[in-house]
């Protein structure tokens, strides 16, 4: 795709699978693309894997046709990139398999000076890696090891960030990460109070001294709450509530919108709108069911397996009406012949939820629906979760479950007693908005249990990945569990989309100030 000077350009640090580059990218004003993503940096192979095809595809203005060719599995991903030489030599420059913190200072700078080319008319977006901040991370690692905890160096990559901000002074950052880093704390300190005052003076802040003799201070700005008339905000005011914004989970992450001080725009506030279903987004997906653990695969022994609860001990005890819709939810898994899915699987219909933002009219199969196995007494547990949520409404805790089906854990006993972690099974309950898709979705389903009954299993990478609001074409590259972790990781792209556009407004702003004279740049360059 043709560039232009009117573009403003984008560095995206810790970009994962580039979910919050996709909304920037996505973002079209009067059917112009005003921003482009210059430099994407993440350490994770394959989640750069992931994130380089992307960016190679968005070097068109839709995609080739030898790029399905390749989603089909007909080609090689060498064979695609070779084909289109140009484009692919764009996406390897475009993006950058680097950590962060261990890489040379030095070599960082300039790739990002390089990227730039002079310009003053960029920002920078990303978070950095979040499982030292997140509640249940902070939970685990102090109850494992409370020192390694104070010492963990994920607390402090956000000084990279700061790092980047202070050398390269961008007129607007965008930085994100997970509502537990508005309490953690570090030796008695909040870690959330000391990260805003270094973002507001980086140049004091950065652990290396930079080029800039004049300082640079950034006003920290929400996008959901205006501050008070002290000009101040409450740091709940910078969480983001994504089901609020059409988002259809549940997910609360903190976003900063950092403003240089010589510019005098300000960010709007996000427009709130009602999320789809979880129905809504996936019932056009082909029905697939789950593969049965240690066992060689058959659509037979898992509907078997299935069957084996009408004669358990613990099934007689149910409901009628429980008995009923399990009765009904295995006979259904007779009447059709199930598949496991598979990366790249023939679709029928099409999404009416968000149609036109998951929809590619060239793309007619799903992409990453391939179910993964579970043990018998888990199908088991799936399907009794999943007929008494579509009963009540509600995904049932551990104390509505029979004791026959309860796991003999330790911690099991733990949360009938206290309640802690009693959604240990949870259905994302069809008529309502899923709860936040996490990296933990790669270690089991549990938490993630599909809402039909009838197909009995945990969601797909797929399905979470549009529950993430990844467009349909938007291939996870890897193994099956790292494309659950990039899913888990990134930010939905439609969320980004609509930060985007509040941006550009800025950005829009920003330029009449200063019309990109060379002064200004002078000026803002100290």
């Amino acid at each position: 795709m043709a560039r232009n000077d009117e573009q403003t350009k984008i560095i995206d640090l810790f970009a994962g699978p580039g979910g919050l580059g996709e909304g920037f990218s996505a973002l079209r004003i009067a059917n112009k693309q005003p921003f482009h993503i210059s430099l994407s940096i993440e350490k994770e192979p394959l989640a750069h894997r992931t994130l380089n095809l992307r960016i190679f595809v968005r070097q068109f203005s839709v995609p080739p046709a030898d790029y399905y060719v390749y989603l089909a599995g007909s080609i090689s991903r060498e064979e695609l990139f070779a084909r289109y030489p140009a484009q692919a030599a764009a996406a390897n420059n475009e993006t950058w398999c680097c950590e962060l913190g261990k890489m040379d200072h030095e070599l960082v700078r300039t790739r990002i000076d390089d990227a730039l080319n002079g310009t003053d008319n960029w920002i920078l977006i990303g978070g950095p890696p979040c499982q030292a901040y997140s509640l249940v991370g902070r939970s685990r690692m102090r109850g494992n090891d409370p020192a390694a905890f104070e010492k963990d160096a994920r607390h402090f990559l956000y000084q990279e960030y700061l790092q980047i901000i202070a050398d390269h002074r961008p007129p607007i950052f965008v930085m994100e990460n997970v509502k537990g880093l508005v309490s953690s704390t570090i030796k008695g300190e909040k870690i959330f109070s000391r990260i805003l005052a270094d973002l507001r003076k980086p140049q004091r802040s950065a652990k290396r001294k930079t080029d800039h003799s004049a300082p640079c201070e950034y006003s920290i700005y929400s996008l959901v709450k205006s501050p008070d008339l002290a000009g101040e905000y409450d740091p709940q005011d910078y969480i983001i509530q994504a089901e609020e914004y059409g988002i259809p989970q549940a997910r609360h992450r903190v976003i900063l919108i950092g403003i240089r001080s010589d510019i005098a725009a300000r960010p709007t506030l996000l427009d709130k709108t009602s999320p789809p279903a979880v129905n809504d987004v996936l019932q056009d997906l082909p029905r697939i069911r789950s593969g049965v653990s240690k066992s060689e695969d058959s659509h037979e022994l898992w509907a078997k397996a299935l069957r084996d609860i009408i004669s358990s001990s613990w099934f007689e005890k149910q409901t009628p009406e429980i008995k009923r819709q399990i009765r009904q939810s295995i006979k259904a898994t007779g009447s059709e012949k199930l598949t496991r899915g598979a990366n790249h699987i023939r679709r029928k219909t099409k999404s009416k939820a968000l149609s036109d933002w998951y929809q590619d009219p060239e793309l007619k199969a799903v992409l990453n629906h391939e179910a993964r196995s579970h043990i018998v007494q888990d199908l088991h547990r799936y399907l009794f979760a999943a007929v008494v949520s579509a009963i009540k409404g509600t995904s049932p805790k551990l104390d509505e479950f029979p004791t026959a089906l309860l796991p003999k854990h330790e911690n099991v006993k733990e949360a009938l007693k206290t309640g802690l972690f009693s959604d240990r099974f949870r259905v994302q309950v069809a008529h309502r908005y899923a709860t936040t898709i996490t990296s933990h979705i790669s270690k089991d389903g549990h938490y993630y249990i599909h809402p039909d009954p009838s197909q009995c299993r945990s969601l797909t990478v797929r399905e979470a990945a549009r529950i993430q609001t990844f467009p349909d074409n938007y291939f996870f590259e890897g193994p099956r569990t790292s494309q659950y972790q990039q899913v888990g990781n990134a930010v939905p792209p439609l969320l980004a989309r609509q930060i985007a556009g509040i941006i550009h407004g800025v950005m829009q702003k920003y330029r009449k100030e200063t019309k990109w004279t060379s002064s200004a740049l002078k000026n803002a360059a100290g």
